[in-house]
């Protein structure tokens, strides 16, 4: 076993005080520089539109991963398979794809399918444009990442030993008492670490609604550049703000890790 100096000094985190030392520089270069400043102050606005589509998209994809689990986990066979169905397609097509085909194919056959609805109702037909391109993307994103959060869930509910889940059953603890109870409780230790991972990766997906013209960060910084002709300052900016969320939330669910394992931080 190491000493305990060589240990901590094997495992002190010097990449952080490298990154950290490079963001106060660049940190200090956007607010002493004017152009930095002004390029700072536009991309700020799309902030609130990339946490908004990430964390809506997200939460939507958890809810469908979750029910796209436990209808893989189903006795009926007809459940399992089409839910084994929907997750090896949507796997199977590039989060690119997936955002342009829900967009332009999905979104207007949504949009015929209630207007035939409202047609019989007798109400107004709505227009494929009032089904605004930002929750377009959001459904993009959340129908892409509930397949992958889906196989999560699936394999940290199987993690639970079955031996408990006998004898909850046993103590006469119905399907829903088991879940809730039982096998959800031990389940998201091990489900939570591999779901940051799938949130911190939609984070940076989330950069792709910009081909939607979502006015997203990266969206306001093509916008920007074209404008300004700024571009190594411009998408500087889009860089350092982009991995100030990422690094930040990466911290997080490491330290999260440590406290599920009874690690000090």
């Amino acid at each position: 076993m190491l000493p305990p100096n060589k240990a901590e000094r094997d495992e002190f985190p010097w990449w952080l005080v490298a990154a950290a030392a490079f963001g106060l520089f660049f940190l200090f270069r956007i607010l002493s520089d004017e152009a930095y400043a002004q390029v700072l102050g536009t991309l700020s606005r799309g902030l609130g539109i990339t946490l908004f589509v990430t964390v809506t998209g997200f939460s939507a994809a958890c809810l469908a991963g979750l029910l796209l689990a436990l209808a893989c986990l189903s006795r009926h066979r007809v459940l399992r398979q089409a839910a084994r169905f929907y997750i090896e397609i949507v796997r199977g097509l590039p989060i690119l794809v997936l955002l342009l085909y829900i967009a332009f194919v999905i979104a207007p056959a949504l949009v015929a399918a209630v207007n035939w609805l409202r047609d019989g109702l007798g109400l107004e037909a709505i227009r494929t444009r009032d089904f605004p391109l930002l929750w377009r993307a959001i459904l993009a994103l959340s129908i892409g990442y509930s397949a992958f959060i889906a196989e999560v869930f699936r394999a940290g509910l199987q993690s639970v030993d079955h031996g408990q889940v006998e004898a909850a059953k046993a103590l006469g603890l119905n399907g829903w008492l088991r879940f809730r109870f039982i096998v959800f409780p031990q389940a998201i230790r091990t489900i939570l670490p591999p779901l940051g991972n799938d949130f911190i990766a939609m984070v940076k997906d989330s950069s792709l609604v910009s081909i939607l013209g979502v006015m997203d960060i990266t969206q306001l910084g093509k916008v920007t550049a074209a404008g300004n002709f700024r571009y190594f300052e411009t998408y500087n900016v889009v860089a350092f703000l982009y991995l100030t969320m990422t690094v930040t939330l990466s911290l997080l669910l490491r330290r999260l890790e440590r406290h599920m394992r009874g690690k000090p931080g």
